[in-house]
């Protein structure tokens, strides 16, 4: 590891003033250290703001739900406002890591962790996303677990976070703040696809400090949840995923919200996937042919050809669970 800097700050606008100084944000920790220990990432200078006000949830004057950036993982997925409101969160959550992990983890982290890409945790392989300009030795190399969706000449590495999957089907929304104040942003603009610039991985600028993550109201009621298809049930990232909320009203599929993870550089959500639904009626056959839209525009790599029809059935088989088969 190599030698930092720390400071502890105790106010948002200690944090933000120290971003600008060019400091990391720290608070689990769970992602950020591990990097430093193999040196994918060295920092100058970390700023703990673990102790910062941003551990609410609350709702909204429309009907939402604002989660705080420092909630820890586990705290949200067993809070009851969004169990009860967004089990498809509280679902990806519990699914994302160990108790241990989620424990300690917390929300704005989490959407801010770096891919689980061998290649860009090799300090010795080629990695534009560590290493700009170096190449990225997943294209053709070993890349079973890569992107499908969303990749291009530069990088095919996944996001691996579950529970952005959710907030993408939700579309909700990032807070945040920095020097010249607070703004939002749509989280479907807030990760980046790679591109030509693979490093720039979130639309955050210097100093920013994300403060929270707003759920929109939805219609009600909605039925959602969270599927994640993996090697293994213990502790794995996903190979595909689907999030899925639906709001039927008088038998008919009234809203749709549906996004997939483990096949994009970023979570991926599904217009196509839910124009189809929107105006039908639930059906075994409708979920099935909803389902063949999901892998639209997917460029499958030398490996990973198996995750176009896996993605296909996840799909289909969390939305048959969610919106079932009458």
């Amino acid at each position: 590891m190599h030698p930092f800097s720390y400071t502890k700050v105790s106010t948002t606008g200690e944090a933000v003033v120290a971003g600008q100084r060019g400091g990391r944000f720290v608070a689990g920790g769970t992602t950020l250290v591990d990097l430093m220990r193999e040196t994918v990432e060295r920092p100058g200078a970390l700023v703990d703001i673990g102790t910062l006000p941003l551990r609410d949830i609350t709702g909204t004057a429309n009907g939402g739900l604002r989660i705080g950036a420092l909630v820890r993982m586990a705290d949200a997925a067993t809070d009851r406002g969004v169990r009860g409101t967004y089990p498809v969160i509280s679902e990806a959550l519990e699914l994302s890591a160990s108790a241990q992990l989620r424990n300690m983890a917390t929300i704005g982290g989490n959407i801010m962790q770096r891919t689980r890409c061998t290649y860009f945790r090799d300090v010795t392989a080629n990695c534009n996303k560590r290493a700009p300009g170096s190449g990225c030795a997943a294209l053709r190399g070993f890349n079973r677990g890569h992107a499908i969706l969303g990749g291009s000449d530069q990088c095919v590495a996944t996001h691996p976070s579950d529970v952005a999957v959710a907030f993408a089907a939700l579309e909700a929304t990032v807070h945040l703040l920095g020097p010249d104040g607070e703004r939002r942003v749509p989280f479907a603009d807030f990760l980046l696809r790679p591109g030509a610039s693979p490093d720039r991985e979130q639309a955050l600028r210097r100093g920013e400090l994300i403060t929270a993550v707003e759920i929109p109201a939805h219609p009600r009621p909605l039925r959602s949840g969270y599927l994640k298809v993996r090697d293994r049930q213990s502790y794995e990232f996903a190979l595909t995923s689907a999030a899925v909320a639906l709001h039927v009203q008088g038998g008919v599929i009234r809203t749709a919200k549906v996004a997939a993870g483990g096949v994009g550089t970023v979570p991926w959500k599904l217009p196509a996937v839910e124009r189809h639904l929107q105006g039908k009626r639930p059906s075994p056959a409708l979920w099935a042919e909803a389902a063949q839209r999901a892998a639209e525009d997917a460029r499958p790599l030398e490996h990973n050809g198996f995750k176009v029809e896996l993605l296909k059935r996840t799909v289909e088989r969390q939305l048959r669970i969610v919106g079932g088969a009458q």
